[in-house]
Order: structure tokens, then C-alpha cells, then sequence
């Protein structure tokens, strides 16, 4: 598995780093607090025919008294605007990966994770310890705030909540997103429990391809 692992990022090495660019088609995930992907997604729109907006998600985790909020989004189109987005992101603090049908000609079982990033930690060393056989292919982190804010539920006054804000702010979340192969069929379940159980959104490339 790791030999195959390690021939799949050398070839995919050779093919960004060739003579001869390629401008082919490729997905790629975006997160970040919701000012960042609005960005994201209105330069899709204005770039018209050569990015597509697959999907968008808005997610806000519940962890005692506050919840955590971010934004991801999915892309599909012309490799040379997306990762000219990814760069210009990255920049702003976002977690930027990128997916090449090279992977999935390869026959790869992709799996994209977005989470906090100790949780997306817990959730591999369990898919580790439970001997699943996979690998990580792309990781990347927030360096941006993601929103955090005292749930609508904790019985406090708006001004103290609103005087709160800032300080659960500044303890920074870091956001992590992960691409990851799995390496058997019958094992893609398994992982998609251990990260929903977790709270972790997955993205499977099965259905994208199916839907694309």
C-alpha cells in the first residue's frame, strides 16, 4: 500500500511539474469563515463558463456552550483558474486541495474530510488503530478565524455574549482539510462511520463522479 502510495504522488509530482503545462479539468475544496468562501464563490460566478460551484456547505459544530462555525465549497473546472483561486486563498488564510482525474483513473477511493483540526486528528489515529489500510494524499489548514460563538441556548444577557465574542474568537480554530485514499472497498464504510460519528463532513468521490 505505501509503495503504491508513494508511485501515485511521484506520477502525479511528474505531471504538475513537466515541461508542458496541463490545463485539463479538476476538482478542488475550499474552507474557511463565510467572508472567505463568499469570495470564493462569487469569483466562480464572474469567472462564467470555465469554474463551476458544485456545492456549498455552512456548518456550525455544537461543543458545550459554543459553536463553531465555517464555510467550505466544492469546484470543478479549469485547473489553471482553480489553482489560481487556491493561491489567491491560501493567502487569505483558507485550506485549499486539489483533485486531478489522474486519482481517479488511478481507481483511488477519495475521501475529503473537513473539520477542526483535532478532531480530523482523533478521527485518523481511530482509522489507525482500527488497522484500516489508507493514506493521506493532500492536507491543508486554516490560518484564518473561523467563527465561535455561545450558543443561542446558554441563558446569558446579549451585551454579555456579545462582550464574550471576542475572546472565544481570538482562541483561534484551525480548520483542516484532508484528502485521503482508502484502500478497500469494503473498508469505505467503516471510515465513513468513524468520521460522521465524529463530526467530520465527507465528501466521497464516488458520488461526485456519479453526479458530474
Amino acid at each position: 500500500m505505501i509503495e503504491d502510495n508513494i508511485r501515485i504522488l511521484r506520477q502525479a509530482a511528474r505531471i504538475s511539474s513537466g515541461d508542458k503545462p496541463i490545463d485539463e479539468d479538476i476538482w478542488c475544496v475550499i474552507a474557511g469563515n463565510v467572508g472567505l468562501i463568499d469570495d470564493v464563490a462569487y469569483k466562480a460566478i464572474a469567472s462564467k463558463s470555465s469554474v463551476k460551484i458544485l456545492f456549498r456547505e455552512h456548518i456550525s459544530l455544537k461543543e458545550g456552550r459554543i459553536s463553531k462555525k465555517f464555510d467550505f465549497i466544492m469546484l470543478y473546472g479549469n485547473s489553471t483558474k482553480i489553482e489560481e483561486f487556491g493561491r489567491i486563498f491560501l493567502s487569505k488564510g483558507g485550506a485549499y486541495i486539489k483533485v486531478s482525474h489522474f486519482y481517479i483513473k488511478e481507481g483511488s477511493k477519495l475521501m475529503v474530510f473537513v473539520a477542526p483540526d483535532d478532531i480530523i486528528r482523533d478521527s485518523v489515529s481511530i482509522m489507525e488503530k482500527s488497522r484500516i489500510p489508507f493514506a493521506i494524499l493532500q492536507e491543508s489548514q486554516t490560518t484564518g478565524f473561523i467563527d465561535v460563538e455561545i450558543n443561542d441556548d446558554v441563558k446569558l444577557p446579549g451585551f454579555i455574549k456579545s462582550a464574550l465574542k471576542p475572546f472565544y474568537n481570538a482562541n483561534e480554530v484551525v480548520l483542516s482539510t484532508i484528502l485521503i485514499s482508502v484502500e478497500n472497498d469494503e473498508d469505505v464504510e467503516r471510515v465513513q462511520s468513524i468520521a460522521t460519528s465524529n463530526k467530520i463532513f465527507v465528501i466521497d468521490f464516488k458520488d461526485i463522479i456519479t453526479e458530474d
